[in-house]
């Protein structure tokens, strides 16, 4: 293929623009949502604790909190922790700005550290040499859902005697040797954002094999009100609750658990269509001038959330900006994860970061570009996403 771009006057490879990350939802989960507006039960109910005992299943775990975000699970995971100011962190700079900024609220210091560059992960050689009397805990992220290294990690946990926390934002189907990620650390943080893998629009989950940890994660969901607060409105009769914590404003609602009861249950359908997708893209995008991700590692479950190309920008024309520009021209939309936090303003001005710190974080920064990969697309949208792909990297390739 070697016809000219749209972004040069070409004809776009399709005629409507494919959104990046558009969910799929079906007929189940919008007859529940219908189902939930005629309860009058709209707010944290009993489709929201089915929904709760449906993920701590799934990751056979002991407990499980829906709450509004993974940013709220983060956020509670830290402040269970214990976490005070001028305590350290460590944690990745490629990952949403969420998961260093729920350290600062607490009054931590977030310490990045770089990453492998072919996997995108936290390098468990890093966090060791990055930990010092200060340090309190770490925060992994299972980047696009690709699993971290457990065994090193866990390792690293015990001999320093950490707090891990495991950001599965992007991992919800993931495994490692059997075992379901986020079962690993102290506490899993998972989410249902309108992109994700399982979608409630907005939602997050945390789980923890911790009864103390779980009850004080509920109290501190809801205002900090005491047990089964939810239920002072139940036909049981009116219940007096007691505020025990300053809490927050985290929990779940049901119209949200309406969606998610239904998105859980097909999970594992939807992840093999991904599956599907990512090999094609696999065998398309060998040979053009990027780099594709990574072979799975050996007896991991990868979480199949974002396909990342890499850019060969020394044998491209152009930057990665320009050609996430051109693709746009095309109609196809796409993402990037992420810019380094190292290189946002807010780390660098209050922290000190500067560019080139994490050469790995900073090289990924500079080519990565997300195209669409959801159960949701069409063999004719794959067909698209491929043609864009190729026409546009063709062109501009030196």
């Amino acid at each position: 293929m070697n016809s000219k771009p749209a972004i040069e006057g070409g004809k776009p490879v399709r005629d409507d623009f494919l959104v990046f990350g558009s969910p799929m939802i079906e007929e189940p989960e919008i007859n529940e949502v219908i189902g939930t507006l005629k309860s009058g039960w709209l707010g944290t109910g009993p489709k929201t604790h089915k929904f709760e005992e449906m993920f701590r299943k799934y990751k056979n775990v002991d407990y499980a909190l829906a709450l509004n975000s993974c940013t709220a699970a983060l956020h509670l995971a830290c402040v269970i922790a214990g976490l005070k100011p001028g305590d350290e962190v460590i944690t990745t700079p490629m990952t949403f700005c969420a998961t260093a900024n729920v350290i600062v609220h607490t009054g931590a210091i977030p310490i990045f550290v770089d990453v492998e560059r072919d996997t995108a992960n936290i390098d468990p050689k890093e966090i060791e040499r990055h930990i010092t009397e200060k340090t309190r805990a770490i925060i992994i992220v299972h980047y696009t859902g690709r699993v971290c290294d457990m065994d090193a990690i866990m390792d690293i946990k015990a001999r320093n005697n950490l707090v891990l926390i495991e950001d599965c934002a992007h991992a919800i189907e993931a495994t490692y040797h059997g075992k379901p990620i986020g079962t690993f650390g102290d506490f899993g943080c998972f989410s249902f954002y309108v992109t994700k893998n399982v979608v409630t629009g907005e939602g997050g989950m945390l789980i923890t094999n911790n009864k103390e940890y779980s009850e004080k994660a509920r109290a501190l969901s809801l205002h900090g009100m005491n047990k089964d607060a939810w239920k002072r409105f139940s036909s049981s009769g009116y219940q007096h609750y007691q505020v025990i914590y300053p809490g927050f404003k985290y929990n779940m609602m049901d119209i949200q658990a309406s969606l998610g009861i239904h998105q859980l249950g097909k999970v594992e359908k939807r992840w093999k269509r991904r599956l599907e997708i990512w090999n094609k893209y696999n065998e398309a995008f060998r040979g053009l001038p990027c780099f594709i991700p990574a072979p799975f590692e050996e007896d991991t479950k990868h979480g199949l959330h974002l396909y990342t190309l890499l850019l060969d920008i020394d044998k491209l024309k152009v930057d990665r900006d320009f050609v996430l520009q051109a693709l746009a021209k095309e109609n196809i939309g796409t993402g990037v994860h992420y810019i380094s936090l190292h290189l946002q303003p807010f780390y660098q001005q209050t922290y000190g970061y500067h560019k080139s710190d994490f050469p790995n974080a900073e090289w990924i920064s500079d080519r990565t570009i997300s195209v669409p990969l959801s159960a949701k697309l069409t063999d004719k949208d794959v067909e698209d996403v491929i043609n864009g792909v190729t026409k546009v990297l063709r062109w501009y390739e030196i």
